[in-house]
Order: structure tokens, then sequence, then C-alpha cells
């Protein structure tokens, strides 16, 4: 089986690290890729959301299954220009994710928030602007008690949320989003909505269109800083399972919000297939909507993947092909713990070309400890950085600490110039557990 995988980050390695695990992959190819990708794979200079380029890529290489890693070409419409270039040419290829139309779940917070008020899936009370209506949008702050959430109705790279206390500040934000180009076009229709004081996790299903299966719970961390502090980042690390996700949490979730988000995509003549991401809040053991994103997390698939105990392959096939009854999500009981190595500076200006230094024992004889590249490249026959994020490694343990612990030795061993990461990552779960 020949296989496209498009994305560059620590999800795209977990990706190729499980498809590498089945003996039916023939060629794997990513596209564009990263040190890590290159040595499971074929890393190819692709542009993802070039629709018309990743075609001709896949029918010249005869591709089997595209997986879209990320969220950006599958709301440009990838599916729906593969499924009819490949109509057109009598081409057999499968494709791992939503058709546009669903894919504007993540792709519009605005368009995310009229779904669910459809469907009766609880989520925060909220009301659209743009620069049209700044006078309304003032008054309808001036409704609400303080912190004040902005986000911008497209997507702007996970980094589109705005939180604050100050209701000037909310107000100026406004403006600099809708009049002043903050955040570029995402920023031109913004959502405001109530504040829902609990404490995050995420939910992760699969569909093939007609059924659907859970996945995983996982927490990720956001904030650059320690104790929630900082700008918003890519993400700074991940804990799966979540304890608090019990069976009694999680069957809220599947009634209240898993099954409706689905029967409700059917209802209007979209069928959901691939992955479902459900960022939600833990609003006093109720559950209540954040967001929607139409594809894997980054970093949870780094702290997912790793306890996927069935074939990933399989997975990808019978999502893809309609066939996801005939398939059974097995998942490690142990707790992962991710931690991502980022470079100074980030999420601002950081500097590129810094020497990674990884241990010798990386890459054998680790049965339970990953580690998964995002922003790096070889260059000159070095490992060096290449982004913000750099390294994501993840360890499985008995216990959240365990996990912990296991990752941090991890992270200390492996070296490069300006290196940072958070150390409370899963601190706050350990104390509500």
């Amino acid at each position: 089986m020949n296989i496209l995988l498009l994305g560059s980050g620590g999800r795209e390695h977990a990706f190729a690290y499980k498809i590498r695990q089945s003996e039916r992959v023939s060629k794997l190819f990513i596209a564009p890729g990263n040190a890590g990708t290159a040595q499971l794979g074929e890393n190819v200079v692709l542009n993802p959301t070039d629709l018309s380029a990743v075609y001709e890529f896949c029918k010249r290489e005869k591709i089997d299954l595209l997986i879209p890693g990320n969220e950006d070409p599958l709301v440009a419409g990838l599916v729906d220009y593969i499924e009819k270039m490949s109509t057109i040419d009598g081409l057999s290829m499968l494709v791992a994710g939503p058709n546009q139309w669903c894919a504007q779940l993540e792709g519009s917070k605005d368009f995310a928030k009229s779904f669910m008020a459809r469907h009766g899936i609880p989520t925060a009370k909220y009301q659209s602007f743009d620069a049209t209506n700044l006078t309304e949008a003032y008054t309808f702050l001036e409704t609400l008690t303080p912190p004040y959430v902005l986000k911008a109705d497209g997507l702007a790279a996970g980094k589109g949320v705005i939180i604050t206390d100050s209701l000037q500040e909310a107000k100026d934000t406004l403006s600099d989003m809708t009049q002043q180009g903050k955040f570029g076009k995402a920023g031109e229709l913004v959502v405001i909505e109530e504040f829902l004081k609990g404490i995050e996790l995420s939910v992760f299903a699969v569909s093939d269109g007609k059924t659907w299966q859970m996945l995983a719970s996982a927490k990720d961390y956001k904030r650059i800083g320690n104790g929630d502090t900082g700008l918003n980042t890519g993400g700074m690390g991940a804990i799966s399972p979540v304890p608090f996700a019990d069976e009694v949490f999680m069957k809220k979730v599947v009634d209240r919000i898993v099954e409706p988000t689905f029967s409700g995509l059917r209802m209007e003549g979209q069928p959901y297939k691939g992955f479902l991401f459900i960022g939600l809040m833990n609003v006093g053991g109720d559950p209540m909507v954040i967001e929607y994103n139409v594809r894997m997390g980054d970093p949870e698939t780094e702290a997912i993947f790793p306890r996927l105990n069935s074939s990933l392959l399989e997975l990808l096939e019978s999502m893809a092909a309609g066939k996801l009854n005939e398939y059974q999500v097995l998942l490690d009981p142990l707790t992962a713990a991710t931690l991502f190595l980022v470079s100074e500076g980030y999420p601002g200006d950081i500097k590129k070309g810094k020497e990674i230094r990884l241990p010798e024992h990386i890459g054998s004889a680790m049965e339970d400890q990953w580690v998964f590249h995002a922003g790096t490249i070889m260059k000159d026959n070095r490992l060096v950085t290449n982004g913000g994020r750099v390294i994501a490694v993840t360890s499985l343990g008995d216990s959240i600490q365990s996990a912990l612990n296991r990752s941090n030795a991890l992270a200390s061993s492996i070296e490069f110039e300006g290196k940072y990461q958070r150390n409370d990552i899963g601190l706050d779960l350990l104390a509500k557990s």
C-alpha cells in the first residue's frame, strides 16, 4: 500500500511511526515532513494546501491512502477535490478526513456555534460580530462577567483566542481584530462568548460516515508558562487518559455531545468521515463544548497513539472506506505523558539552526518511550532546530507521576541551545486525583 501523509509536526511523526508498524506499507511519503519522519519514509516537497499538486503527486505515485494531518487542507476542500478528480480519472484512492462542509466545524467558530445551537449541544452562550457592528459588540461585552473570551472566526494556528479580565482590553482587542487586521482574514469575524469556569480536556472520536467509535481522552496545555501563564502556543504537553473522564462523565459526553454531533451531521446531509477532536470544559461535572477540530490534535496525538494497541493503518482504512464496524479501538490502560521542548522565544521570534544533541540510546530499545520530531531538519549532516516546537517526548507509566518522571528524565537528556519546557504538565490533574 502506498500512503501520502500531509504535515510536518510531531503529530505527523506519530502518525508515521504507527503506520510503519504495519507490514502492508509499501511506500510512505510525508509532505513536507521533518527529520524524524525522514527515518520512516520519504519526505517530499509538496504544499498540502496546493490541492492540484497533491492530487498529481497521488496520481503519479499511485497513492492508495491519503492522510491530511492538519486542518488547513481539509478546510481548503482537499477531500472534495481528490474525490472529484479521482472519479474523473477513474482512480481508487481513500482519503482519511472530512469534506469541506464538515471541516467548517473547525474552519469557522461561528459555523460551529450555529451547528451546536441547532442540535442542542451544550456550549457557552455567544454572539458574532464584525467591523460593521462594533457598537453592538461593545454592548454585548458589557452584559458579560469577566473574563471576556474573543475568538477569531477562522483558522489562526491555534492562537486566535484572547481571554482578558479587562473590559477595555476586550473592546480594544475586538477593534484590533476586526479593523486593524490582527489575525488577518481569520479575525474579520469575531465570536464573543461567556467564560466557562472549569477544567479543560479533549475527547477524540472516529467516524466513517455511518458509525463511530470513541478513541481516547487527553488534556493538553496551551500556555507557554508554568501555571498556564503567558501566550498561547500550539501546545506544550499532554496527558492521556484524563483521570476525571470516568465512565459517568464520558457517558454524558457521548449522550449530550458526541452522538448528537454525528447524528446532526447526518441529519443535515453531511455524514462525517475522519477524526473528530472535541475540546471540552468540565463545568461542575457537566461537559460543555469549547470547540471542534476536524483532525487529531498536536500534542494530544503524541500522547494517544503510543497507547493505541490496534493497527492505525487499519483504523484509517476502515474509517475512509466506511467499514469502521469491522474495527475495534484497543488502548493501553497505562498513562502517557508528553512534554514539548521548544525554542527560546517561542511563541514569538525564534532563531533556527541550533544543533540538537540526542543521547545514543534514543531510537533503540525504547519500547515505552518515544521521541517525536516536530521543528527539526537535517542540515550539513547535523540535526538542527527548524521551528518553535522542536521535539515532543512521551513516556508510559502506571500513573501520571510515573509517566511524568520518565518523560522529564528523557527530556533532560536532549540538548539544544535555548531549550525550554514547562515543568508543571499534568500536575493540576494530580492535585484533583
